[in-house]
């Protein structure tokens, strides 16, 4: 009950900051300086409903609803979708994930195509998302691994681009690698190899540095085990060593 009793008056936070951040006029500029761009109170505006968007722990709050029973009690105690899915199925499964890719999507993309935020400013919007599902207050500050809600904050950055290259990349690394941690890290690493090569703006490579922090982060003890090769692979290159 504690935490909950944090997550509230964190949001009461957030958003008392944000407003204050709204209403808030310089009285004076730079000389020389731009006008145009997002405000400062946009920005954090943003930022804060990205946050709490991302800290909603539908995976638990589904398997309490429909399974009755708590995913962090099964598999590897993650509260994500893969274990939504052991704990009531594959329709509870796919339902959390769907729902932790649109936190990340939908305040994303409506800050960046319907507020208009850009640039720098939308650094700390994509990735408050990220953040508020690694780190949620609802859960103590023990959230996900935020492979799901990464899909969502670069649809909401790049529309297809990003998410296309991460599924590819996943699927890949899935097929012929049994260590799920390595796999969840192959999908930012080939996004940021693509980034890099394609020229993207100081501000994306930011939110891909940040956002491959927090995935590195969530995954840091399954990362000591090394990757394995799926049983098919090991055959095919332990057929061409024998010949």
């Amino acid at each position: 009950m504690h935490c909950w009793m944090v997550a509230i008056l964190l949001l009461i936070g957030l958003a008392l900051t944000s407003s204050s951040a709204w209403a808030y006029q310089p009285p004076w500029t730079l000389v020389g300086s731009s006008l145009s761009g997002p405000s400062a109170g946009a920005v954090v505006l943003w930022t804060a409903l990205g946050f709490l968007s991302g800290s909603l722990p539908f995976s638990v709050w589904l398997g309490r609803l429909v399974a009755r029973a708590d995913v962090r009690r099964y598999g590897d105690g993650n509260p994500g979708a893969v274990n939504a899915w052991r704990a009531g199925g594959w329709h509870v499964g796919i339902s959390a994930g769907l729902l932790d890719y649109l936190k990340g999507a939908i305040p994303v993309a409506l800050a960046r195509f319907g507020a208009g935020i850009g640039g720098w400013g939308l650094v700390p919007v994509a990735l408050a998302p990220v953040l508020g599902h690694a780190f949620s207050p609802f859960l103590c500050f023990r959230g996900g691994r935020a492979v799901a809600v990464t899909f969502g904050i670069w649809s909401g950055l790049t529309l297809w681009t990003g998410p296309t290259i991460l599924g590819l990349a996943l699927t890949l690394a899935v097929a012929v690698n049994q260590t799920d941690a390595w796999s969840a890290l192959f999908g930012p690493v080939v996004l940021g190899a693509y980034l890099l090569l394609s020229g993207a703006s100081l501000p994306l490579m930011a939110v891909w540095a940040g956002n491959f922090a927090v995935v590195l982060w969530k995954h840091r003890r399954d990362l000591r085990t090394p990757p394995r090769p799926r049983p098919w692979l090991q055959k095919l290159l332990g057929g061409r060593e024998s010949h």
